[in-house]
């Protein structure tokens, strides 16, 4: 995954958490394509002047529905039931981080906010190729196979919008920090049967 630059990859040891709760790993993976929904519809809402960004983030926000109707469905096939919606902390630090980047302008705001999104597909990417070349579930390889490539693409969309909409913003820079930063927590993850955790 060295296109996707991140500096600590998920030690294939947390397959073996995952598969003893596939439930949970299910329906955490679920409100992740709805929250990756909802944040490509927030960063359409804040920055509307831009069409092209408009419509590729819509039709990124459809696959992710798409992507939790895909997982839902693979809850009821195996007779499982969609918990609630579950607490991220990864995202939650990586949002923090966000929140105190920007410089208040509104480019900023709008590079900050893609270049989090990308920070969270690259990472989800990875950890759909954990999962695909480890996990002992057939089905679910495959399925973790097909989302590796779609979580890439999605990544590629914010980093290319970073670098089209982030004008006087050194965005190279900025990511090269992003990714500094997310290596300093996610050492702090790998441990629970969560798509971040």
């Amino acid at each position: 995954m060295s296109v996707l630059r991140l500096k600590l990859p998920t030690d294939p040891r947390w397959v073996n958490i995952v598969e003893k709760n596939i439930e949970e790993i299910l329906t955490d993976h679920a409100w992740c394509e709805q929250k990756a929904a909802t944040n490509a519809i927030t960063i359409i809402t804040n920055n509307s002047e831009h069409q092209d960004l408009v419509q590729d983030l819509l039709a990124l926000a459809k696959e992710e529905l798409d992507h939790f109707e895909q997982v839902h469905n693979i809850i009821i096939k195996r007779g499982l039931k969609l918990g609630r919606e579950r607490k991220d902390d990864y995202v939650n630090e990586l949002y923090l981080y966000m929140k105190k980047s920007g410089n208040g302008s509104r480019v900023s705001s709008l590079v900050e906010r893609l270049l989090f999104s990308a920070m969270i597909e690259a990472r989800s990417c990875e950890r759909f190729k954990v999962l695909s070349e480890n996990i002992q579930d057939e089905e679910l390889s495959v399925f973790y196979r097909d989302l590796m490539e779609s979580e890439a693409g999605h990544y590629t969309t914010f980093i290319t919008y970073a670098r089209k909409y982030g004008i006087g913003i050194d965005v190279e820079k900025r990511w090269r920090e992003w990714i500094e930063y997310e290596a300093s927590i996610i050492a702090n993850y790998g441990k629970s049967e969560t798509i971040h955790g």
